[in-house]
């Protein structure tokens, strides 16, 4: 296993790495909150606006290995609310072109930073 790690995406809060490949063809990349590493906080506006970061995050992580969105195999969508999953997939698919990555989305009790959306994702090496 080889830990990844770039300034282009908030760096780890917690005893966890930005993202792990796991030497097997995979990079599995940590939950991304919206914190635009440019300020360390979340863009002005709401579940869009939360949503274009941390897929921009996951993005930078994933370019730091030679990846990009294109490689994502599957994704994990958390939101603080179900009520912004319309919000939050019209922006997730200006991310991604078919065939789509497999996608759960699941509504969680809150999220760290008091977040709107945190997502993580698996990426393919081809």
């Amino acid at each position: 296993m080889n830990a990844l790690s770039t300034a282009a995406a908030p760096a780890a809060i917690g005893p966890y790495s930005q993202a792990i490949d796991s030497g097997a063809g995979l990079v599995f990349v940590s939950g991304q909150l919206p914190i635009d590493p440019a300020t360390g906080a979340f863009p002005e506006g709401g579940v869009k606006e939360q949503t274009r970061q941390s897929l921009l995050n996951a993005g930078a992580i994933l370019s730091s290995a030679g990846l990009s969105l294109a490689n994502v195999v599957k994704t994990t969508v958390f939101l603080a609310d179900m009520a912004d999953f319309a919000a939050m997939n019209e922006v997730y698919a200006s991310f991604f072109e078919a065939p789509f990555p497999a996608r759960s989305a699941v509504a969680v009790k809150a999220l760290p930073k008091g977040a709107l959306v945190e997502i993580e994702c698996i990426a393919a090496k081809s």
